[in-house]
């Protein structure tokens, strides 16, 4: 019953979080299951999908009636893009942990790469005011964007909302809420092509799925809530939530590296 609850406490407080600050909570997912070493790298990246397709959609849901700015042009371009670089992502990932058998190397390039990303997005958030932003508006451009994010994504196994929303503010010029509900409609479609990649080619059967029944329930009621609190908080509140679980997740990475690297 313990362990139920802990990953049920995972897929909530993640997707929480991840509704409210756009992040999605793959981000949170990934390293957190990584630390607790319960499940190999190819599952945890199933648990957090499913979770955090759960989540998107139940905050889409909740938010379809609210009045909240999503840009479809510019977030489905981003959505297509995040698909098809997904799906590479996926497949050198793959490659690396599996055809080449290398998983613990696999996971400390992982939270290698996750920490040095996010160290470099925390460092742009404490000094955004000072930088300029764009706005681009060419669709190829856009849709390369959005197929950098879904590589990284992928092979990260992160759900990518860090990046998402980093890339929006920067390069589209939203504020934080805008951007934090436009990454949640770009993670609704890559983590759902995730899913389907996987229905369609390894299938589930060689997964440990035993706690996804309490992780999706978790990521539910975390799009829920964290729809509902999104809206009235303010810009400001947005990012320094943002801003506060990017710096822990970058402490939770380095743990894990350091323990795998010890365990060598």
């Amino acid at each position: 019953m313990a362990i139920i609850v802990l990953y049920f406490l995972i897929g909530f407080l993640a997707s929480t979080i991840g509704a409210i600050a756009g992040l999605g909570g793959g981000v949170i997912i990934k390293p957190v299951l990584d630390f607790f070493g319960d499940f190999n790298l190819q599952t945890i990246g199933v648990l957090s999908a499913a979770t955090v397709f759960s989540m998107a959609t139940m905050s889409l849901i909740k938010l379809r009636n609210k009045d909240v700015k999503i840009d479809k042009i510019v977030s489905s371009i981003l959505a297509g893009g995040s698909i098809l670089g997904g799906i590479i992502g996926k497949a050198v990932f793959n490659f690396i942990a599996i055809s080449l058998d290398i998983p613990t190397i696999t996971e400390i390039i992982q939270s290698s790469v996750l920490a040095i990303l996010l160290t470099l997005i925390f460092v742009y958030f404490l000094n955004k005011n000072k930088l300029k932003s764009f706005v681009f508006k060419n669709r190829i451009m856009i849709f390369t964007i959005g197929f950098t994010l879904g590589f990284f994504s992928a092979f990260l196994g992160i759900g990518g909302g860090p990046l998402n929303v980093t890339v929006l503010i920067l390069l589209f010029s939203m504020n934080a809420r805008d951007a934090a509900i436009n990454s949640i409609f770009i993670i609704f479609f890559s983590q759902l092509s995730a899913l389907l990649l996987i229905a369609f080619t390894t299938g589930f059967g060689d997964y440990d799925l035993s706690m996804l029944w309490y992780m999706i329930p978790g990521g539910i009621f975390g799009g829920l809530i964290g729809a509902n609190i999104t809206v009235k908080l303010s810009n400001t509140q947005i990012e320094k939530i943002f801003n506060i679980t990017v710096l822990l997740i970058i402490s939770v990475n380095l743990y894990n590296i350091v323990n795998v690297v010890v365990t060598l």
